[in-house]
């Protein structure tokens, strides 16, 4: 492997591009020939601009945004989002609908709760411990937004599609799954992600707001818990994370010019996804935790006939240069997260590793 570098399932933070790396290691030391390193530069400096208005221009591109969106980049993470969502967009009077598909929506919805907004659970997978999405659901009339998380990690499920909201927005967190695929951004009000999953590494998080919900945004509130504070000030009312935003550029620019676009990555995404869930259903010994039509496509969840047999092949697949395959701690198992940067090869050389551990203990 180039690098000395092993397959990385980690589930975030998460395997970057290679091409990405190498071109974060050379203007590590020497930005541009500016004689600091990227790490150096000033926020305000015409180096940063460039690269913050870059990357807001590359994600309007590739998700085909136009105007009607503001891209910013905040400091907290997603789950600062859970709690700034409901205080920007959740007025007196007014309610907003909540989907429960785990561990994140869960968090979502406890963050509203504290802050005595109105919600409603109108529909949950926690019947069947998250193992699918919910289908057919009645959303409010009228409410002022739906929250869904559109993968879920842990759980290993993923909507195929935004649900029929009937014009009400879907907000989404986005984290595990944003740019792995085209999406209808017709009734999206906003999506947030933390980018150390699928984008970039730890310390930011990309959030896209659709402008006329900006406008809704009440003046009471605390000033750096304001989204419009960060759509007016180009995401630099404060220090913003400046390594971790050029790092996504960078993705972005992969993204764009080497990979060809979200459909192409989407194609590459099903292929890789195929191949290990197709192996699961010709077997087993492994099998996958989530329902067939809610299967995600970056987190592969699944088990081994017992506890102590995943133990063992989580250790002899770290041995064998396979990280990161240890389930989440909530709820054990195993997991492979195969995000954009997971290298094509990674799939089929985990699979012939799973094949002989079977061989040899099945």
């Amino acid at each position: 492997m180039k690098h000395n570098r092993i397959f990385n399932f980690n589930a975030g933070p998460a395997v970057l591009p290679l091409p990405v790396l190498e071109e974060v290691q050379e203007s590590f030391l020497n930005f541009k020939g500016c004689g600091m390193s990227i790490t150096e530069i000033s926020h305000r400096s015409k180096w940063f601009d460039d690269i913050i208005n870059d990357a807001v221009e590359r994600t309007k591109r590739i998700l085909n945004l136009g105007d009607r969106y503001e891209v910013l980049f905040m400091q907290g993470g997603a789950s600062m989002q859970f709690a700034l969502i409901p205080m920007n967009f959740l007025g007196d009077g007014q309610s907003a609908d909540y989907v429960n598909t785990g561990t994140w929506s869960t968090s979502a919805i406890k963050e509203a709760k504290i802050q005595k907004k109105t919600i409603q659970v109108v529909a949950s997978s926690e019947d069947k411990n998250f193992s699918y999405i919910p289908k057919n659901i009645r959303f409010t009339p009228g409410a002022a937004y739906v929250h869904i998380t559109s993968n879920n990690t842990i759980k290993g499920t993923q909507w195929a599609s935004f649900p029929d909201t009937s014009n009400v927005p879907i907000i989404t967190d986005m984290s595990s799954d944003i740019m792995s695929r085209p999406i209808n951004m017709e009734n999206v009000g906003l999506i947030y992600a933390g980018a150390q999953k699928n984008i970039g590494p730890a310390g930011v998080c990309m959030v896209i707001v659709r402008k006329d919900l900006l406008k809704t945004v009440p003046d009471s509130l605390p000033t750096m818990f304001k989204y419009t504070t960060h759509s007016t000030k180009n995401s630099m009312y404060n220090t913003p994370p400046c390594f971790a935003i050029y790092v996504i550029q960078l993705v972005l620019k992969w993204l764009e010019e080497t990979i060809g676009g979200l459909n192409q990555m989407e194609e590459i995404n099903n292929r890789k996804a195929k191949l290990l869930y197709d192996f699961f259903d010709s077997g087993s010994f492994y099998k996958g935790t989530a329902e067939p039509d809610s299967r995600s496509r970056m987190n592969v969840t699944f088990r081994l006939p017992s506890e102590d047999l995943e133990k063992k092949f989580v250790a002899e697949a770290t041995s064998n240069g396979f990280g990161g395959l240890k389930g989440h701690r909530s709820v054990g198992g195993c997991r492979a997260s195969i995000y954009n940067a997971t290298p094509a090869e990674a799939v089929p050389a985990l699979i012939d590793f799973m094949k002989t551990f079977e061989k040899t203990n099945g």
